[in-house]
């Protein structure tokens, strides 16, 4: 079929994996990161890459000289929901501009489908499991940066018929994550921890319940989905089935990790309690295998955490907002 495709976040996280998926159905890849959060040697080896900051219009369209695109897969983000409400400036500025941005362009040069990594994080504290019938209430600035661009490629459609398809994934751990971001990712914060010999810092109770979902549930979807035209114009939860809490976490790390343990408890911060979704609706668009057990997920990742070794947990570089902050996150701002 010869698709030619864009990928942004190549360097990252779900986005190298996509991009990976993606040569691996025959589409060219044309990869971009401004490898902020992830790293060159991400970039799965066949892609064309091109690093540059989605933030600069003129940078964006530069992607578009002597180029054109079948499809673009928007993975490029800064996915720190809890660290959003202190970041607000630098997040809208990363997850809401530069997606206008590239959508810009994708319309201008006439794209046949946008693909959109979204997040649960829409939802709020919305009942669970969570259903895409459900009316978003995101409660943080990330989820409000990317329901807002959920609704701006909604109306892109309305008004210059160019399809989309949106993805919420959720908690997507596995090889290549970037387990030296402080903010984010508690499976890599978890193992950064154990092999460091630290003990696993929790916020609360650890009672919190999240869905834990591995890349190889969720990248090879997205990048297959620009093929199957029923979907065009949908939204979808994509992730595992099973809630478990982070205390229940913790604990398969160290089992998987074989590494003796110890919690350190930290005040509660402000975030939604269970956060789970229903994937009763992307079943009906795809053919999805058995979502991967968190045990043996977690055994996968650990691997690759154990070739790779421990990293200095990563400081954000400018905090807009102290006020209300974790104290054991202001702590690293003194």
């Amino acid at each position: 079929m010869n698709e030619k495709v864009l990928v942004t976040g190549a360097a990252g996280f779900i986005g190298s994996h996509v991009a990976e998926h993606c040569l691996n159905l025959g589409m060219e890849v044309v990869a971009t990161d401004n490898l902020s959060g992830g790293c060159i040697e991400n970039v799965p080896e066949g892609c064309e890459f091109i690093e540059g900051d989605l933030k600069n219009e003129v940078f964006v369209e530069s992607l578009w000289k002597g180029r054109s695109f079948d499809y673009v897969y928007h993975l490029a983000a800064y996915a720190a929901e809890g660290l959003s409400h202190f970041i607000r400036s630098y997040n809208y500025k990363t997850n809401l501009l530069a997606s206008i941005n590239l959508l810009n362009q994708s319309v201008n040069n006439d794209v046949k489908c946008f693909v959109f990594t979204s997040s649960i994080a829409v939802y709020g504290a919305n009942q669970v499991p969570m259903t895409e019938s459900l009316v978003p209430q995101p409660e943080d600035p990330y989820g409000i940066s990317k329901y807002a661009f959920e609704l701006d490629l909604k109306a892109a459609h309305q008004m210059f018929g160019t399809n989309y398809i949106v993805f919420r994934p959720h908690n997507v751990y596995g090889p290549r994550q970037n387990i030296a971001d402080k903010y984010r990712n508690v499976i890599g914060i978890f193992m950064n921890q154990l092999l460091k010999g630290e003990p696993m810092t929790i916020f609360g109770d650890g009672k919190q319940t999240r869905a834990f979902s591995h890349i190889d549930d969720v990248a090879p979807l997205i990048s297959r989905s620009t093929r199957n035209p029923k979907a065009y114009q949908e939204t979808f939860n994509i992730g595992a089935d099973k809630p478990y809490t982070v205390l229940e976490l913790a604990g398969e790390v160290a089992k998987a990790l074989d590494k003796p343990h110890s919690i350190q408890r930290l005040e509660a911060r402000n975030e939604v309690v269970d956060a789970y979704a229903s994937h009763e609706k992307i079943r009906a668009f795809f053919e999805c295998k058995s979502p991967i057990s968190l045990a043996d997920g977690v055994r996968s990742m650990a691997e690759w955490v154990l070739q790779s070794g421990p990293a200095s947990p990563e400081e954000f570089g400018k905090i807009e907002i102290e006020k209300a902050m974790p104290e054991s996150w202001r702590k690293s701002f003194r």
